[in-house]
């Protein structure tokens, strides 16, 4: 499977100061990495007020990477305040055309350190090195650039009223955001929540999720080589419960946004609801559906079948893991997705492989639960459903077929990459049955007749509908759910609105003379 030694060794200490210098290399070049493990407040690298620290562990190989500086709520209480202090004396007063160049600045950091950020990417998340980057780090500086250019364009409107009156509206940054990413992308899904909320002039206080903090110190790096002023951006890495939990409730957060599980979702907007009543987003669970039509292109659905359940070990919250095929085609979808999985390569993510470990043992452990309880509520394995044979935190390709919509398998959201195949007659009859979840983030179909594709576009009940391609981005795109899968949308024009508040002013004229 994989083997430890071909791996980019980690020199496992403590780094003292606010630059450490790497030499990567990239990918499997076996040079040391040394990584950037305090907090980043107020501009600085500093240990927590408790002086604790958490192991971060390499998912390929199950031993550790590093131990990180744990943050808790006396952490977020000098951050947060040092973000105060910067936005009201310094950023809400930056013009936006130096809030463009700073990004724009930022963006070209992270791609002149590209290879060593996908570097430890892979080693901290698990994900093939290509995937890291060519796919993480490149869509990172195109959020970054793209909300670079919407800096200096952030603009109001003149509005039509009645009476001798001039009324106009400005949209203002709303002040200090806290913001909570996941594992799955750690990089990319920071990008998402500071490209919008530096472009509209909010401070920031971020938490990175605790198994994958590293990019986000070496980006906290990049922020303070880029010139950003200190406070503007902090980075504490920590748990949920006491860091999240803090950053949740504080009462000088205006904001709060949050990507990860819908259960720890009700949390966050609990602690918002009964601290300040802060705004709240939530990028939240999926169980997305992919229709597979009688007319598809087989090919092609089967490919994009792959990258809809196997992409990111299947950590992927818009993950297709609910394919409906149509009775038809399904014995022959069923017998080319088969033959199409076992060629998947899977194991060390610094050599040419398509998938990499899950992310934590306790990953691993929950799809195994789900594996287990889709064999026997009846559902028929064609694939994998083994753990693979190493120390790290490996799952097989997982195929279910014979699954019925009641089952636990397609009902809950596994995050792993493990799918379910299921039979439709009707294309009426799988919009109802891809709507029959509490879930609304993505959907996707297959088919060659452009009014079955606007039909189901119209009445699937999703935030994204992808039709002949599955798991496509792109940062000018509004991303977010319906029903339990989130609040809000990000990306895009739309996500500017999570990080401003709109102000109507109003302004008497002399009334006009009337003249005969």
């Amino acid at each position: 499977m994989s083997d430890s030694d071909d791996y980019p060794s980690a020199q496992r200490r403590r780094t003292e100061g606010s630059g450490v210098r790497r030499s990567h290399g990239g990918g499997s070049s076996g040079h040391n990495n040394t990584f950037q493990t305090k907090l980043f407040i107020d501009g600085q690298f500093v240990d927590s007020h408790s002086g604790k620290t958490f192991v971060v562990m390499n998912p390929a190989t199950g031993e550790e990477l590093a131990r990180v500086s744990e943050g808790d709520k006396a952490d977020v209480d000098v951050a947060v305040r040092a973000a105060r202090r910067c936005f009201e004396t310094t950023w809400k007063f930056t013009d936006g055309s130096r809030r463009r160049d700073l990004m724009l600045k930022l963006a070209d950091l992270i791609e002149r350190n590209k290879e060593e950020l996908a570097t430890i990417e892979s080693l901290d998340n698990g994900k093939p090195y290509n995937e890291s980057l060519n796919v993480d780090l490149a869509l990172t500086v195109k959020c970054f650039r793209y909300y670079a250019g919407w800096a200096d364009k952030i603009q109001g409107k003149v509005n039509p009223v009645d009476g001798s009156f001039f009324s106009f509206s400005k949209h203002e940054p709303l002040g200090v955001v806290g913001q909570i990413i996941p594992w799955n992308f750690p990089l990319l899904m920071a990008a998402w929540k500071l490209g919008p909320a530096l472009a509209t002039g909010c401070t920031v206080v971020l938490k990175p999720a605790e198994q994958t903090p590293l990019s986000a110190l070496r980006l906290a790096e990049l922020i303070h080589e880029a010139g950003y002023p200190n406070g503007c951006v902090n980075i504490i890495p920590g748990f949920g419960p006491t860091a999240g939990g803090a950053i949740s409730s504080h009462m000088d957060v205006d904001k709060v946004a949050f990507t990860g599980s819908t259960e720890v979702g009700k949390i966050v907007m609990e602690a918002a609801a009964k601290s300040n009543l802060k705004k709240v987003t939530l990028e939240l669970g999926g169980k997305s559906p992919l229709i597979i039509c009688e007319d598809a292109d087989l090919d092609a659905a089967v490919e994009a079948a792959q990258v809809g359940i196997f992409f990111n070990q299947g950590q992927v919250c818009t993950a297709s893991s609910r394919i409906y095929v149509h009775e038809r085609i399904y014995d022959a979808f069923v017998d080319a997705f088969v033959r199409a999985s076992k060629r998947r390569t899977q194991g060390n993510p610094f050599r040419d492989v398509s998938m990499g470990p899950q992310v934590s043992q306790e990953q691993q452990d929950t799809i195994m639960r789900y594996i287990k309880a889709g064999k026997s509520e009846g559902a028929e394995l064609a694939l994998g459903g083994r753990k693979g044979q190493s120390n790290g935190y490996f799952v097989e390709p997982t195929i279910f077929t014979n699954v019925s919509d009641d089952m636990t398998i397609a009902r809950e959201e596994i995050f792993g990459p493990v799918s379910c195949v299921l039979k439709f007659r009707t294309l009426e009859e799988a919009i109802k049955r891809g709507n029959r979840s509490n879930y609304g983030l993505a959907a996707g179909i297959f088919t060659r007749d452009l009014g079955t594709a606007f039909k189901y576009a119209n009445e699937i009940k999703a935030g994204t509908v992808w039709v002949n391609t599955y798991n496509s981005f792109d940062a000018a795109q509004p991303f977010g759910g319906f029903k339990m899968s989130g609040i809000g949308r990000e990306l895009g024009e739309y996500a500017l609105s999570n990080y401003t508040e709109v102000k109507c002013v109003m302004i008497k004229l002399p009334e006009a003379p009337i003249k005969n």
